[in-house]
């Protein structure tokens, strides 16, 4: 099981084939980390990223990005092997950069 993130240039029809058409750019490489992180996150977190679902698909758009943006240094905290540092700092960048774009979505694509 893995999630993969996607940025798209605008709300992307959760199709495979015909969301291409609005990808700027994917991370398909830190997958089960992320999911293991997003998984271990306890009751208590309340923030965007509590809503993601690892084994489905979960849209972000711009605001909810820079908002789960603010969650991403306290997680940082938590990481206890490089592999799942390197998958928080890929989904930080891909985070920014949404909330950088006007009308982007971030798609965590979950399995």
């Amino acid at each position: 099981m893995g999630v993969e993130l996607e940025l798209h240039a605008n709300r992307p029809v959760l199709d495979w084939d015909r969301s291409r058409r609005t990808l700027i750019r994917g991370s398909y490489a830190h997958g089960d980390e992320l999911a293991d992180i997003l998984l271990g996150m306890d009751d208590t977190h309340q923030g965007n990223l509590a809503r993601v679902d690892p084994y489905g698909d979960t849209l972000f758009n711009e605001q909810q990005a820079q908002a789960a943006l603010r969650e991403v240094a306290d997680l940082l905290t938590q990481c206890s092997e490089p592999s799942q540092t390197a998958a928080l700092l890929d989904l930080e960048r891909l985070l920014q950069s949404c909330s950088n774009t006007p009308g982007s979505y971030l798609w965590f694509v979950g399995d």
